[in-house]
Parts: C-alpha cells; structure tokens; sequence
C-alpha cells in the first residue's frame, strides 16, 4: 500500500542497501515522494456499469487514517495531475465503434473525447469544487460498502480497500 520512491532506485541514492536507522533517517531527506494506492470505483444512478470499476491510482501519500476531505482533495490532485498530463492530439480522422458509442449514449453524450479547451486544470479550484459538491450531495462516497456523509469523518484504508464514488443524478423539470 504505501512505497517509497527516490526517482532513482528504492534502496538508496548510491544503491547499498540500508540498515533501520539509517533507512529512517534517509526518510526526512526531502527528495522523498511518499505514494499510496488506492483502489476507486465511480458509479452513477441509472446507469448500469460503473464509470470506473477498480480502478487502481497512485496518489500522495495521507495515512492510513485519514479524513474524508483529504481523502477527495488527494483522488482530486491525481485526477488533476492525470488530466493535465493528456497531450492534445488532433488526429485526422477520429473514430468510435459501437461498444464506444453505446456506452456514450448512456451517459448522454457522444464524443471523440478529445480536449479542446487547451488550459490546464487548476489543483485548488477542483479540490474546491469537490468538497463543494460532496457538501451538496452532488455525490456520496462509500469506503468498503459504508457511506461517510461528512467530511470530517475519519476512515481506516488497507491494502484492499475499495472507495466507490457515486454521482447522483437529479432530474429537471417538475410535476406541475
């Protein structure tokens, strides 16, 4: 669940391997990214295969314990970070074949899923949107089967957790 990386090789900078103590204290240097992954799920009502299924990310690390605020603020940095790495291809002739085209119907939109607007995503704004969204009940979280409803509450993650997000859709219009 959690790793450790130096850019360069997982034992150390000069490739010995070290011993506890020196090991803890190579931890502090700050050249350290500390990595957890976590396995996501995103779903949406009425749809009846899940927009993610078990999909696995890499994500900073936040413990084993952590709330679900940062929790969201961590899936959002990822996302963000992923996002923001797509390159922006024009290809000549874009193409879908119908499995592509029938999953898009049920969303509600077709689309070549290429990005036109060309600006990267803003880290901050999104993890505000989120939190914004998740205050709303724009969607729920589950952790292992069990909803959390708010954002202070704090979760246990292991190596097989699973976190399901589901967007809840609202309908337009009313009865009158």
């Amino acid at each position: 669940m959690f790793e450790v990386r130096d850019g360069a090789s997982r034992i150390g900078l000069s490739g010995k391997l070290l011993h506890s103590k020196h090991f803890q204290k190579f931890l502090t240097l700050p050249h350290f990214n500390y990595r957890m992954h976590l396995t996501i799920s995103a779903k949406q009502l009425g749809r009846k295969r899940p927009l993610i299924s078990n999909k696995i990310i890499e994500i900073d690390d936040i413990g084993p314990n952590p709330t679900i605020q940062r929790l969201i603020e961590a899936v959002v940095d990822q996302q963000v970070r992923e996002y923001n790495s797509k390159p922006v291809e024009k290809s000549l002739l874009p193409f879908m074949d119908q499995e592509v085209i029938d999953n898009a119907v049920g969303t509600g939109k077709v689309g070549f899923g290429s990005i036109y607007n060309e600006a990267k995503a803003d880290p901050l704004a999104a993890k505000r949107t989120a939190l914004q969204a998740y205050a709303d009940g724009l969607f729920v979280l589950f952790v292992d089967d069990r909803e959390f409803t708010d954002s202070n509450d704090t979760i246990t993650l292991h190596p097989t957790t699973v976190i399901t997000f589901i967007r809840l859709t609202f309908l337009a219009g009313s009865y009158w």
